[in-house]
């Protein structure tokens, strides 16, 4: 445990102080989930922030981590880090401002002072956060740091996080069609955009994460482009664990055609749900050209992974004058 104390200590101390203030926020934001009934488009207005305060929790201690990880450029990568947590912060702070006003952080329009102010500098944040992640992608992309395994699922994980938040530009204004709701309040509330496609705010939704079950949501591409990092390194994760037992998994090569094949399965579900959403469509009712793109992509990783599971177990043979050699040694 002191290991892992010291280790934790030595990441990216600004970001660290992010992930506890957003930590805090997601307990504050769980508070009122359970007290505070007010609703906006049928939720509660801490979902929202409850959201954001984990997923930002989730990223900005991994990027604290891969900042520590760097051998160049590394006042280069504190600085960066460092606009991206004071960016968090003043971001997803508006959204629990906002929560805690009973009205809405994304799309607002309406023209009282503090959410004109409000929304300049957030639409300001979402470009910085995007920014820094991809500066940090491109970091990463020339150092090596850690094994061929762990570079591999950084690179492609902070590859697809950016991609992730690419999203986000759409969400804030691209897709920019005006609609009238109603706050908590009951006031009324222009949206200058929505993260809907072909499905109007506040309908139906999954639980919890809210995401539209009539229509197509670019949250969705967007959440799972912005956590490809954690899931790859859990698969890592899990394959060094059974490289434990299993003696095939042992050799670096290995694992690091495993996690290639993990990547592409992974980037082929995050594009399928990407163009799922920008047709219209709802997540959990796919036609056939969605299955059928979500098939291609798992059918080409399975083979792939059949290809490197058959190569790692097969027996390697040795020359003729090496076969000899071990003989003679007794082995």
């Amino acid at each position: 445990m002191r290991t892992v104390l010291e280790e934790v200590r030595s990441w990216h101390r600004p970001l660290m102080l992010m992930v506890l203030a957003m930590a805090a926020l997601t307990l504050a934001a769980g508070v009122g989930l359970a007290v505070d009934n007010r609703e906006i488009l049928n939720e509660s207005v801490w979902l929202k922030p409850f959201k954001f305060g984990i997923s930002f929790v989730l990223y900005g201690a991994t990027l604290a981590w891969l900042l520590s990880k760097l051998r160049k450029a590394k006042r280069f990568g504190w600085w960066t880090g460092t606009v991206f947590a004071l960016t968090g912060v003043v971001d997803v702070g508006f959204i629990a401002v906002q929560a805690a006003r009973g009205t809405f952080s994304h799309f607002n329009t309406n023209t009282d002072t503090f959410n004109q102010v409000g929304q300049q500098v957030f639409m300001s944040g979402v470009i910085g956060l995007f920014g820094a992640s991809l500066v940090v992608a491109i970091m990463l992309l020339f150092q090596r740091v850690g094994d061929k395994p762990l570079n591999r699922v950084i690179r492609v994980g902070v590859g697809l996080a950016t991609a992730g938040m690419a999203i986000a530009f759409y969400l804030v204004g691209a897709n920019s069609q005006n609609e009238q709701v109603t706050d908590a309040y009951g006031n009324p509330v222009t949206l200058g955009g929505s993260h809907g496609i072909g499905v109007e705010a506040g309908g139906p939704g999954l639980p919890l994460t809210n995401w539209s079950t009539v229509g197509g949501d670019l949250r969705i591409p967007h959440f799972v482009g912005l956590h490809a990092i954690h899931f790859l390194l859990i698969v890592l994760l899990a394959l060094h664990l059974l490289g434990r037992r299993v003696a095939w998994l042992r050799p670096e090569r290995v694992r690091a055609r495993l996690v290639g094949v993990a990547a592409f399965a992974y980037a082929g579900v995050m594009l399928t749900v990407t163009v799922q959403a920008f047709r219209g469509q709802a997540l959990i009712h796919p036609d056939v050209q969605t299955l059928g793109m979500l098939g291609g992509f798992l059918a080409v990783s399975l083979a792939a992974l059949a290809g490197v599971v058959a190569a790692a177990r097969r027996p390697v043979r040795l020359p003729a004058e090496r076969a000899e050699d071990f003989e003679k040694l007794g082995v």
